[in-house]
């Protein structure tokens, strides 16, 4: 088994490594997506829009769900898969940007994936606003040579042309007819006066990137936007957040219904319950949180998996004497978020010595003092090295260095400098009043975007092996490296009980 970024610098992906062969698979012509451009911001302005306004994804999700469902897909939302109880499969969450880091995984996705049953992509399959003349480039190309199907929930980004090109793909859903016009002079009025609308799919375009992933293996049916798998022993159940992280009265009943009963389940939802340190349960509509049944000993789940931001978390939680793992898996191909700016873990009884992500916080912070220091024409002064980076984090954080060091970087005044102005995360006593507006800040308005065109880029994907007593739940790393891209580093494993 090849080198993590927990063993070594190299293993990381930093030094002069050699780039993977990624490249091959790509398109001769790509689109550069950049988060900085106002034209790309305003096609994504629905988000706001409904955090003005009102969210009207509850009612659009009620309308895709009540359309006649494609063929052979199950009235109760459950796909039954016959096999054994034993089997694989894949996750891997935010992918569809359509550049350097989203083809950087797939090699590796598919060496470990080539013999997995099926995969799921959780949350945002396509950026910037899930259109459906993207779907060729950063879906069925991409994708074509895993030879089972996917399966897939939406992101907040999927929903900005209000799922249209989703449940093409995914569910052979016609288009929505019109909605009613509301009432003028109301906040759905005026939210509709600046709604971005979908545009009229390209059939003939669509059908063409449809053959990428034609054979009889690869196809999937999917009965809409959340649905349930059974599988072995297992029941994995994907819901749709929507645009503001939240589900709706109807996928509420839904979900606890689906929930009931002593098999062992594994949530997969858009929105991630634990992340950054922090515990966001997931409204549902009328009442109750998405949490609240994952947490109900009569459902028995073992494990939340959440997309949206775009890196590896892992918290084991006790629950009344069980332990549920909640997961972050969003580093599928989208920008990195940082993992530097997260303070000092202390929630649900999880601290530093039981949680986990990648990339490692120093190698968070060294990838974005090289982008600023690109960025503001400053490298002497924001560049740090690996070295330096996770020593400054164990600084300010007050923990172990996370990587074994040859000879211990010294910290200066600089290195500190940086690491504040980077968004450093530190102990919770000590930076409670600045920790949320400053994480904030680095992980939404400075993200590197279009900006990280070469390796490493700090990518992730997973693969649950499910036997009779355990699900087997492992976080494999993709750099752009060839090192990594031969074989894989495993940055994470646990071993869930079922029984």
């Amino acid at each position: 088994m090849s080198e993590s970024s927990r063993d070594t610098a190299e293993g990381a992906g930093w030094g002069d490594a050699q780039p993977g062969d990624y490249r091959a698979l790509m398109p001769s012509q790509v689109e550069k997506l950049s988060w900085l451009n106002p034209k790309t911001l305003w096609a994504a302005r629905n988000g706001v829009l409904a955090s003005w306004f009102g969210d009207p994804t509850g009612q659009t999700r009620s309308r895709w769900a009540h359309q006649q469902p494609a063929a052979g897909a199950p009235a109760d939302r459950v796909i039954r898969r016959d096999g054994p109880d034993r089997f694989s499969f894949m996750v891997i969450g935010d992918t569809g940007e359509g550049d350097d880091p989203q083809y950087a995984v797939v090699p590796g996705f598919l060496k470990t994936g080539q013999d997995t049953d099926f995969a799921v992509l959780a949350s945002d399959v396509i950026y910037p606003v899930g259109a459906t003349a993207d779907y060729g480039t950063k879906f069925f190309r991409p994708y074509r040579d895993y030879r089972a199907p996917i399966y897939a929930i939406p992101g907040n980004h999927d929903w900005y042309e209000d799922l249209q090109g989703f449940m093409k793909v995914f569910c052979d859903a016609a288009p929505l007819a019109p909605a009613p016009a509301p009432r003028p002079l109301t906040g759905a009025w005026l939210r509709s006066l600046l709604w971005h609308r979908p545009g009229k799919p390209d059939e003939q375009r669509l059908g063409e990137a449809r053959k990428l992933r034609s054979t009889p293996a690869q196809q999937a049916v999917q009965p809409g936007p959340y649905w349930a798998i059974d599988a072995g022993r297992v029941r994995i159940i994907g819901i749709d957040t929507g645009l503001l992280g939240t589900i709706d009265a109807e996928q509420g009943r839904w979900l606890r219904e689906v929930s009931q009963g002593p098999r062992p389940k594994i949530l997969v939802t858009g929105s991630p319950l634990y992340v950054d340190g922090e515990h966001h349960p997931c409204p549902i509509e009328g009442g109750g949180t998405v949490d609240d049944i994952v947490r109900d000993p009569g459902h028995h789940y073992v494990a939340a998996i959440g997309g949206d931001i775009h890196n590896y978390q892992r918290y084991p939680v006790d629950v009344d004497g069980r332990t549920i793992q909640y997961v972050v898996s969003g580093g599928g191909g989208a920008f990195m978020h940082a993992t530097h700016t997260i303070p000092r873990v202390s929630v649900a009884n999880v601290g530093e010595q039981d949680f986990r992500c990648y990339p490692l916080r120093g190698d968070s912070l060294a990838f974005y003092s090289r982008l600023y220091g690109r960025r503001l024409r400053l490298r002497r002064f924001f560049t740090l090295t690996e070295a330096e980076a996770t020593a400054v984090v164990a600084e300010r954080l007050g923990i172990p260095v996370t990587r074994a060091q040859g000879t211990p970087a010294r910290v200066t005044r600089r290195i500190r400098l940086v690491a504040r102005l980077l968004g450093a995360g530190g102990r919770p006593d000590r930076t409670a009043r600045f920790r949320l507006p400053v994480r904030k800040l680095y992980t939404r308005l400075f993200s590197p975007g279009s900006a990280t065109y070469s390796p490493p880029f700090f990518k992730s994907f997973l693969r649950l092996d499910v036997t009779e007593e355990a699900v087997r739940l492992r976080c494999f790393a993709a750099t752009g490296n060839l090192r990594q891209e031969l074989d894989p580093p495993v940055e994470d494993e646990v071993t869930i009980p079922l029984v």
